[in-house]
């Protein structure tokens, strides 16, 4: 027990939680883009998941992992693209459309990897490469907080600047307020002469631009190959904290770094006593709590606001 919590409390584990938070923020990041605009793009699990097969197979057969972090980008920015143009130009179901796509992406990234790799579980026989770690000056000589900042892949740096970035776009640009008028008030944004589906497909494109940056960061920063469902329910995840965030960047943030230390501690519990299966439930298990927990606070929101506008 005391071992357990001598691991949970140290720097190794406060690292391995910004490692951990990298994906979830950046899918997260891409999710608050899309809610805010007025679309769920459940689809971003089968981004993440083709981007990061795309991004290796890249960076193998091109020029190396930044040549597959840019093909990863590119490949996310398609893939969100060709979700809204089967949900929003062809007028299917947008939640269909996003199932069927994260189905196509789980078994079609299996098949391109046996189609190329010869093999249905990893392309570990690939020598994609990995994208470079940063040490940052200053910093990296801090006791305690050079061991937990410093070190860690570029994509996580990229990843917590992309929060300020999503938070300057949205609230700061005119893009920003025509991405969230197209959430909040459709008609409006037709009503000035500004195209509601032209501001959707941008808002599903920025989100591709996330969505690849993470898949990238899987298979090329978290690891150096892709492995059959290596997103594992990341996605979804992302989506929980985008709704305990409230759609807004800060929010999104704090909930994924939130879901990141259960994932964290997932690891570390595995050397106790615990079974394993349950220990790897703790982070889906937190995502659930912390959905109902949202939940029950924005129904008792609700329920006060509609009290209060029957009093008036």
């Amino acid at each position: 027990m005391e071992s357990m919590i001598q691991a949970v409390f140290s720097t190794t584990f406060l690292f391995s939680v910004i490692r951990v938070a990298t994906p979830l923020i950046l899918a997260s990041m891409g999710a608050v883009i899309t809610s805010n605009a007025g679309i769920t793009n459940i689809g971003i699990e089968g981004v993440m998941l083709t981007s990061a097969l795309t991004g290796v197979f890249a960076s193998a057969y091109g020029f190396g992992p930044w040549f597959g972090f840019v093909i990863a980008i590119i490949t996310g920015v398609v893939c969100s693209l060709a979700i809204g143009y089967a949900s929003m130009s062809l007028k299917a179901d947008s939640v269909l459309a996003c199932i069927a796509f994260n189905t196509m992406a789980v078994g079609g990234t299996v098949y391109f990897m046996y189609a190329i790799v010869k093999d249905k579980g990893t392309t570990i026989a690939l020598n994609s490469g990995k994208l470079p770690s940063i040490e940052i000056p200053i910093i990296k000589d801090i006791p305690i907080i050079g061991e937990i900042l410093s070190n860690h892949n570029v994509v996580s740096y990229i990843a917590f600047f992309m929060i300020i970035v999503v938070y300057v776009l949205l609230y700061k640009t005119p893009l920003g307020l025509r991405i969230r008028s197209a959430g909040k008030a459709p008609n409006a944004l037709s009503s000035v002469g500004v195209s509601l589906l032209k501001i959707r497909y941008i808002a599903l494109g920025i989100s591709g631009v996330l969505g690849g940056m993470a898949g990238a960061f899987m298979s090329m920063g978290y690891v150096t190959w892709f492995s059959k469902n290596m997103t594992a329910g990341r996605g979804f995840i992302a989506l929980a904290a985008d709704a305990m965030g409230n759609s807004t960047p800060i929010g999104a943030a704090l909930s994924s770094l939130l879901f990141a230390v259960a994932e964290a501690l997932s690891y570390s519990l595995q050397v106790t006593m615990i079974p394993p299966e349950l220990v790897q439930m703790l982070p889906y298990l937190v995502t659930i709590v912390g959905l109902v927990a949202y939940a029950a606070k924005r129904s008792k929101s609700e329920k006060k606001r509609k009290e209060k506008l029957a009093e008036e």
